[in-house]
């Protein structure tokens, strides 16, 4: 399995904190809001196209509703590999901090 860029690894754990809230403006406030950064919506798009094509994501569509105009919206949840792909990144980082602890303290 690929290891997921740090875009992809933020999109998703944004639509596991969201849940049944996760549709891209909200995925894109939360990460700008956790980030301090403004993300741009092809920041966003960008890494949920390819996500879902990885079969890390998948989505529906919600109801329509007024405040948009009577459009819907594209949900997104993670799939069981989605689940998999943020445990093994997270391996992954924990490894590459090990044992670098001075870096954080030094700053």
């Amino acid at each position: 399995m690929k290891l997921l860029t740090r875009s992809e690894e933020f999109v998703l754990l944004a639509v596991w904190r969201l849940q049944q809230d996760a549709y891209t403006l909200n995925i894109r406030e939360r990460i700008s809001e956790i980030t301090s950064v403004e993300w741009s919506l092809g920041s966003i798009f960008t890494p949920l196209e390819r996500l879902t094509r990885r079969r890390l994501l998948t989505s529906i569509l919600s109801g329509s509703t007024p405040e948009r105009g009577g459009r819907k919206k594209r949900i997104y949840s993670l799939t069981p590999d989605g689940k998999k792909a943020l445990i093994r990144i997270h391996r992954v980082e924990k490894a590459m901090w090990s044992g670098l602890t001075e870096i954080l303290i030094r700053s």
